[in-house]
C-alpha cells in the first residue's frame, strides 16, 4: 500500500527530487495542485524550521493528508547570518535570482570574510498531529563573481572550498551529494522510514 504525501511546493525540481527519494519507502509524493489544494502560507517564522512547519501544517490541514515542506536559505557570516530566512525575498519582490546574487556580491564588496552556509529544514505534519523534522547544512564561501549556470538561487556564487567550484558548476548529482537539502532529505527519509514502520 502506498501512502500519499503532499509536498508543499510549486517547484517541479523539488517535487521530482522528493518523489525519487521517498518512492523507495513506498511513499507517493503529490503536489498541492494534485491534492486539489491552493493555500498560500505566509512565512512568519524566525527560523527555517519554523517556516517549514508552518507550511507543512497548513497543507496537511487543507489536504487531510500528511504534508512535507522545506525552507532553506543562505546565511552569510559578514551579513550577521543574512539574508537567512529572507533569502528568497532578499532585495524585494522585483529581483530575480541573478539580481539577488549581484546584490549579495555588492553587499560583500571589500569584505575579506566570505564564509557562508546554506541551511535547510524539512518538516512533515500528519493529520493526527504527529510531526517529523530534519535539518541539513552545507558550509562554504561566497565567490567574488558568479560561476556556472546550474542550479538556482544563490548557487552560482556559493563556493565549495573543498571542490573549488560553486554549486552552479556542479551536476545535479554532485550537488545533491553535498548540499544542505540533500543532507536534510536524507535525514528526513531515515526518520520517516522509522515512523512508517511503527
Amino acid at each position: 500500500m502506498s501512502e500519499k504525501f503532499v509536498l508543499a511546493t510549486h517547484n517541479p525540481g523539488k517535487l521530482a527530487e522528493m518523489r525519487e527519494i521517498l518512492s523507495k519507502l513506498g511513499v507517493e509524493v503529490i503536489s498541492p495542485a494534485e491534492a486539489g489544494v491552493t493555500v498560500e502560507v505566509e512565512e512568519t517564522g524566525s527560523t527555517f524550521a519554523e517556516n517549514a512547519m508552518l507550511k507543512a501544517r497548513a497543507i496537511c490541514a487543507a489536504a487531510g493528508l500528511p504534508a512535507i515542506a522545506d525552507d532553506s536559505g543562505l546565511c552569510v557570516d559578514a551579513l550577521n547570518g543574512g539574508p537567512g530566512v529572507y533569502s528568497a525575498r532578499y532585495g524585494g519582490e522585483g529581483l530575480d535570482d541573478r539580481g539577488r546574487c549581484m546584490l549579495l556580491l555588492n553587499g560583500l564588496r571589500g569584505q575579506t570574510t566570505r564564509a557562508a552556509h546554506f541551511s535547510c529544514a524539512v518538516a512533515c505534519a500528519f493529520p493526527k498531529g504527529d510531526t517529523l523534522e530534519a535539518e541539513g547544512r552545507c558550509d562554504g564561501a561566497i565567490a567574488f563573481a558568479p560561476m556556472g549556470t546550474g542550479g538556482f538561487g544563490y548557487d552560482p556564487v556559493f563556493l565549495l572550498p573543498g571542490k573549488g567550484k560553486t554549486f552552479g558548476q556542479l551536476s545535479p548529482e554532485e550537488k545533491s551529494a553535498v548540499s544542505h537539502r540533500g543532507k536534510a532529505l536524507a535525514a528526513f527519509a531515515e526518520k520517516l522510514e522509522a515512523y512508517l514502520k511503527k
